[in-house]
């Protein structure tokens, strides 16, 4: 009896959903992770300024440590909390100056594209070119990802910028 193995494209397929899967999955328990923290230091001191029952929304930590409170209603395919940033450094350019390494991952449960995704980030600029279907400032504090185009479910935009510091960078608005 012969077996047939897989070609190299449904390897390749293969080997790309489970990297998908398992992206989504760490960063569904990292982001678990800081919102139990943030539940927890959030009913300790609640409980320590009143012995009243007041109820609180669950609110998520984004890697600025800034709460974030999820707007979305039950009805809404997506919202703005779906769009999960991350950087951190990276080797520096010849030169010296400072690299970072930004990720933008769709984290839709439904299994949702957004589109049109507008990030909060001040007077953005690099040292470094940064592709502009990727990522652009438009004016100050907006810039454009992906040119505009959706992001499906699970997928990652990667860049790197290099400037001398860090610029926060948060989602400002997004279209489901």
């Amino acid at each position: 009896m012969c077996s047939e193995s897989p070609s190299p494209t449904r390897m390749r397929r293969r080997i790309g959903s489970l990297s998908v899967v398992l992206a989504v999955a760490f960063s569904l328990l990292i982001i678990g992770t800081f919102a139990v923290k943030s539940d927890q230091k959030a009913s300790s001191m609640n409980a320590r300024k009143s012995t009243t029952a007041t109820p609180h929304a669950r609110k998520l930590l984004n890697n600025h440590g800034a709460v974030v409170v999820p707007s979305r209603i039950w009805s809404e395919k997506c919202s703005k909390s779906d769009i999960m940033i991350s950087q951190g450094a990276t080797q520096p350019l010849p030169n010296g100056i400072p690299t970072y390494t930004v990720e933008i991952i769709n984290v839709c449960v439904r299994g949702c594209y957004i589109s049109a995704i507008h990030l909060n980030c001040g007077w953005f600029s690099s040292a470094r070119i940064i592709n502009p279907r990727v990522f652009k400032r438009l004016r100050f504090n907006d810039c454009l990802v992906n040119d505009g185009k959706p992001l499906a479910y699970g997928r990652t935009l990667t860049f790197q910028y290099a400037n001398t510091f860090r610029y926060p960078l948060s989602v400002a608005s997004v279209n489901c």
